[in-house]
């Protein structure tokens, strides 16, 4: 009885993190928003736009850095979702593919 007790118990642990947001990220599909929505300020590799940071007038983080990879996925998900400072939200992203977007930014960090 212990022993079917416990694994029904390490059943429904591997099942809530199989429920996690973030483990079904989609790479391709973050790396097609990225491209799309962030690739020119933020470069190719996360690397700023040294042009666009220039005539922007701002401090861009290079989205590699400790700074940025340490971040919590909460705090990225609404710096996607509602921007921060003088960057807007990332247009039309909901859902999936909030979470596809931030799991390619983190690869960046790897």
């Amino acid at each position: 009885m212990r022993k079917l007790m416990m694994s029904t118990i390490v059943a429904v642990i591997l099942a809530s993190l199989s429920c996690e947001p973030g483990l079904a990220a989609d790479l391709k599909a973050g790396k097609a928003i990225y491209d799309k929505a962030c690739k020119s300020c933020h470069g190719a590799d996360g690397t700023p736009n040294l042009a666009v940071q220039k005539a922007l007038k701002v401090q861009m983080w290079d989205l590699k850095s400790k700074e940025v990879q340490s971040r919590s996925d909460a705090d990225l998900r609404k710096v996607d979702v509602e921007g921060e400072g003088k960057m807007k939200p990332v247009s039309g992203i909901t859902g999936a593919a909030v979470d596809d977007l931030l799991a390619y930014v983190r690869s960046l960090g790897k």
